[in-house]
């Protein structure tokens, strides 16, 4: 270590904090001479940099680890979608906001694996030039977003598995395992990060899901400002009891080698057509499509004011008779509804595996 060093160190030990101009004056020497050293004990990990640009200031680490009010609770970063890595990033984040370190182990989880995979689709899936990263602790909340300029999280499952609508698209990913590049990724990411938040919001190319677990419902609809590309919005108390293994697990079964297998998924119904009154196979069979992948389905017929034999039938005994593993329940009935499922289901065979409400 130089003398010039040990007389920045003696100044932050003396002073708690300094800027830049500090160690200038205490040096007659320039500014870009006091950044390389300033640099070099950063390096060196005797000095930590709090800030950016010209409100930056140094302190020792000891003194870090003791305030760590110091530090900001709101970071704001733009990356360049080129050889990019998602545990790079949140490192980068933890050390600007230490404080997110300091939350309890289930909140940390929650943000470490919901940030993680938004943004690794961001990276996988967007083509976008940019993401941009925004993470604010705050007021007992930990929020975030991703933001690509991109094609768009609605359109792109559109396109590759030929939908008609951006309502398609979003009722498979609520579904779960919906993705555009099936030999890469499950397509679990955004269904169980929309479960882990408080509130979750997928805005892109004038389409909007909002996905409110503190409420227990789903929205769609369309955002006040048009966005291309997707904007990934994640808000979760501080104060939250929730954890992500009990997310997982009531999603998941224990497979037969000992693995967790995702198996379960829910369909909450009125999102199909946007309030339409659901009547006929093919819209049965739109809701059923892919479902096969699954052995365990609920069906959420909350608003739904009633549906057809027609549409019932498809479900309740011509899916449950060509895939009768699968266990099918059905809730948030109204007695229209439930009616309607009781009297197709009453000539299945296997109704044994159908429960209801």
């Amino acid at each position: 270590m130089t003398n010039q060093e040990r007389r920045i160190l003696d100044l932050i030990r003396f002073k708690k904090s300094i800027r830049a101009k500090d160690a200038v004056s205490l040096l007659k020497v320039s500014r870009q001479y006091v950044n390389i050293l300033l640099n070099g004990l950063i390096a060196q990990d005797r000095v930590i940099k709090i800030g950016s640009t010209r409100n930056a200031f140094y302190v020792l680490p000891g003194y870090a680890s003791q305030h760590l009010e110091i530090f900001p609770s709101r970071i704001a970063k733009r990356y360049k979608n080129a050889n990019l890595e998602e545990h790079i990033v949140l490192d980068q984040i933890e050390n600007k906001c230490p404080l997110i370190l300091k939350l309890s182990e289930n909140i940390r989880s929650i943000f470490t694996y919901a940030f993680s995979e938004m943004f690794n689709n961001a990276i996988e899936h967007s083509q976008s030039k940019y993401i941009d990263v925004e993470v604010v602790l705050a007021k007992s909340n930990l929020n975030f977003l991703v933001t690509d300029y991109g094609v768009g999280v609605f359109r792109n499952i559109m396109k590759k598995k030929n939908l008609r609508s951006e309502l398609e698209a979003i009722q498979e990913l609520l579904k779960g395992k919906a993705t555009t590049k099936p030999q890469a990724h499950s397509g679990e990411s955004i269904f169980f990060t929309s479960k882990t938040a408080d509130v979750f919001i997928l805005d892109s190319y004038g389409h909007q899901l909002v996905v409110n677990n503190k409420e227990n419902d789903v929205f769609v609809g369309k955002p006040k400002i048009f966005r291309k590309g997707t904007r990934v919005s994640f808000k979760l108390s501080t104060n939250s009891v929730r954890h992500l293994t009990s997310v997982f697990r009531k999603y998941t079964d224990v497979a037969s080698d000992g693995d967790p297998s995702f198996d379960k998924t829910e369909v909450k119904i009125k999102l199909l057509t946007g309030g339409s009154i659901y009547v006929s196979r093919s819209q049965a069979r739109r809701v059923l499509a892919d479902l096969d992948k699954f052995k365990s389905i609920i069906f959420d017929f909350d608003a739904v004011p009633m549906i057809g034999q027609a549409f019932a039938d498809e479900i309740f005994r011509v899916f449950h008779n060509k895939y009768p593993d699968v266990k099918l329940r059905y809730a948030n009935t109204n007695e229209a509804v439930k009616f309607m499922i009781d009297r197709v289901a009453g000539h299945n065979p296997r109704r044994p595996n159908l429960f209801g409400d």
